[in-house]
């Protein structure tokens, strides 16, 4: 990715990302333009999303949209498909920053999925709340579930068949993958 923007600290990022219409990632000094999705990534969001309200509603956890910013200790800004808190939200920026996330869920795609999968889970491997890490490919049916072991270690478990269950221990609920991918035409 180019950066749009150099040499700038995260004071000057916060208020140039407010002012601006389109959301922008920030990292070491440097502002990146981040991408709009497809009809595949935007749906299977909402799907996510609402699967997630519906089944923590009157829980101690919330799930927020794309317009909720995250912020790593590892010094990443940047803004989720999906995050989910547990508690009190712990946010800085105006209420404009999440700093303790338990799960965060990216919608691959193809521009961003190597990076998704790579640095910016770097990033969020960082982050001392964050239990459940969900890649959701938008093109197949194809789900990487990172759930956190220790500090150190994370277990992946892989998805490829619609009636599948995917377990969030730390939210202690199931998401159908069948029901993330309803309304999205996709290759299986």
């Amino acid at each position: 990715m180019q950066a749009i923007k150099s040499d700038i600290g995260r004071e000057e990022y916060l208020e140039y990302d407010h002012a601006s219409e389109l959301k922008h990632e920030f990292y070491k000094g440097e502002i990146f333009a981040m991408s709009g999705g497809t009809f595949s990534h935007a749906k299977i969001s909402l799907n996510i999303a609402t699967s997630l309200q519906n089944q923590l509603r009157g829980k101690p956890c919330e799930p927020m949209n794309s317009d909720m910013r995250v912020h790593t200790p590892s010094g990443l800004d940047t803004y989720p498909d999906i995050s989910v808190f547990c508690g009190e939200p712990e946010l800085t920026d105006k209420d404009r920053t999440l700093n303790n996330p338990s799960v965060i869920i990216e919608v691959l795609s193809p521009s961003t999925r190597n990076y998704d999968r790579g640095d910016k889970f770097w990033h969020y491997r960082s982050i001392t709340s964050l239990q459940d890490f969900l890649l959701v490919d938008s093109e197949s049916v194809y789900i990487e579930h990172y759930s956190r072991q220790n500090k150190d270690e994370w277990l992946l478990h892989e998805y490829r068949e619609p009636d599948a269950t995917i377990s969030l221990g730390s939210l202690e609920l199931e998401l159908s993958v069948a029901e993330l991918y309803e309304g999205v035409n996709i290759k299986q």
